[in-house]
């Protein structure tokens, strides 16, 4: 028998949701989990999510680098921000970073209480995910961080996607990953087109960094999961078949 796939569109729903026993792959595209997997991709050892910014902060006198970031900006007295160009070329290979924002490590945290294992998920490594996913024996469920408790495009799309590509071997659970998936392929052939109307990819713009926007929209980047080990999300090389 197939396995169900199901989305939820914001942490403020996800108590609407059984989550137990299940594989959660949280998704914040505008920048969170897409920065995750840059830096995992580029040599980064772990990147431990934290809810917020004072936690965040007090773990640079454990060694940690810290990253930081608020309403897409990042934090004050943070080494780093939250945009995935700064990890590009092994700049911090080999460090630990902790690692707080907005929506996406608030929507990990959330994740945690019951789940079989958490992934982060982006575009930039949709078929690495979609495979590992496929050689599991779990139902799934899409943890969309949104905007503050609000749902957002990006990340719904995202989840439109992803179950558009396990479409064949899992049954869809509920109207939202129906609707999604509809979405995602009646847009598929211009993301970044469609997802310039998004209200975060605005707000993104205004603070002029349209980079980040088009580097988070590309496909299939990085042939890695990323997945969360205790408290430290780490890679896991995937082979495409």
């Amino acid at each position: 028998m197939k396995k169900n796939i199901e989305v939820c569109f914001s942490p403020a729903l996800i108590h609407l949701h059984d989550i137990n026993d299940k594989i959660v792959v949280v998704v914040d595209i505008f920048r969170a989990t897409s920065t995750m997997i840059t830096a995992l991709s580029n040599g980064v050892s772990s990147i431990t999510p934290v809810a917020d910014l004072e936690t965040c902060r007090s773990m640079k006198a454990e060694g940690y680098l810290i990253a930081g970031e608020r309403n897409g900006q990042p934090a004050d007295g943070f080494l780093l921000g939250n945009s995935p160009l700064t990890y590009l070329d092994n700049a911090f290979a080999g460090q630990k970073i902790a690692m707080t924002t907005t929506n996406g490590t608030l929507a990990i945290e959330k994740s945690k209480s019951g789940a079989r294992e958490i992934l982060i998920g982006a575009f930039i490594n949709l078929s690495a995910t979609a495979q590992y996913l496929k050689t599991q024996n779990a139902d799934i469920l899409i943890h969309c961080a949104g905007w503050k408790g609000k749902f957002n495009l990006e990340d719904s799309l995202y989840a439109g996607a992803l179950v558009s590509a396990l479409a064949e071997d899992f049954s869809i659970a509920c109207d939202g990953a129906i609707a999604m998936k509809s979405l995602y392929e009646t847009n598929e052939s211009d993301l970044q087109g469609f997802l310039s109307q998004a209200s975060h990819a605005k707000r993104l713009q205004n603070h002029n960094i349209e980079a980040d926007i088009d580097f988070c929209l590309q496909l299939d980047q990085y042939m890695i999961i990323g997945k969360l080990k205790g408290q430290e999300l780490v890679a896991q090389p995937i082979k495409i078949e």
